[in-house]
């Protein structure tokens, strides 16, 4: 188990580095004003439209960096200093949410995937530390059983590993359409791009973190038929 801890220290120091710089970046670009005084809402709004999207809501949520597209009930979904603020860091986080929503309008392979996989990995994720565990110590009399796990976190990995294109290819498509629409200046579009940057490399680290996991579930099973 040592080397499962040592992995995920390291995986959670790089994640909190990327993460300081992350919160430091919106931050600092949330204290740059959009000059044409836009709100996240209201970006938002107008991106959907010039895709040609009518069937998706923005609406306000409760809480900081958790704005997230629903493809369920088709809605957007920004965080309150999002929605309603009218920065850099809002125009940013606005537009690659509604990229998710282009994403889903144009069946985006890869997003459809990532939602075929949910109720599987819904399921996953929540029993297989348990069965991980529970093979660890049966590893001797019950090695099956620590198979199961692995296939188990496999799954959670591969979401992963899906999750990376499908998080790029939303924030080209915003940063494209910031570009196009020529809603912001150069330098609001600098910002945006490096706000997105930062936001892009924790789904990185978290991938390459659930990789380097469960390469060690595996040469743990494969010692133990050595």
């Amino acid at each position: 188990m040592g080397g499962a801890y040592l992995i995920g220290i390291v995986i959670m120091l790089i994640s909190w580095l990327v993460g300081k710089q992350l919160r430091s970046r919106f931050e600092k670009y949330s204290r740059t004003p959009l000059s044409n005084g836009m709100s996240g809402k209201e970006i938002a709004e107008r991106m959907l439209q010039d895709h040609g999207i009518t069937t998706v809501k923005v609406v306000s949520v409760a809480g900081q960096l958790n704005d997230h597209y629903n493809p369920a009930n088709r809605t957007v979904n920004l965080s309150e200093s999002v929605y309603h603020a009218r920065n850099a860091a809002a125009a940013a986080v606005a537009a690659h949410e509604c990229g998710h929503a282009v994403q889903h309008a144009t069946a985006y392979r890869w997003l459809t995937l990532r939602s075929t996989l949910v109720p599987a990995v819904s399921i996953s994720s929540r029993l297989v530390q348990w069965v991980l565990l529970g093979g660890i110590l049966l590893i001797n009399s019950f090695p099956q059983l620590l198979m199961v796990g692995i296939v188990m976190f496999a799954l959670t990995t591969v979401f992963s590993v899906i999750t990376l294109p499908v998080e790029y290819d939303a924030s080209n498509r915003a940063l494209a359409w910031l570009e196009r629409s020529n809603l912001v200046t150069a330098g609001e579009h600098a910002m945006s791009a490096d706000a997105l940057k930062w936001a892009a490399r924790t789904y990185l680290v978290a991938a390459i973190g659930s990789i380097g996991t469960l390469m060690y579930y595996v040469m743990i099973f494969m010692d133990r038929r050595n």
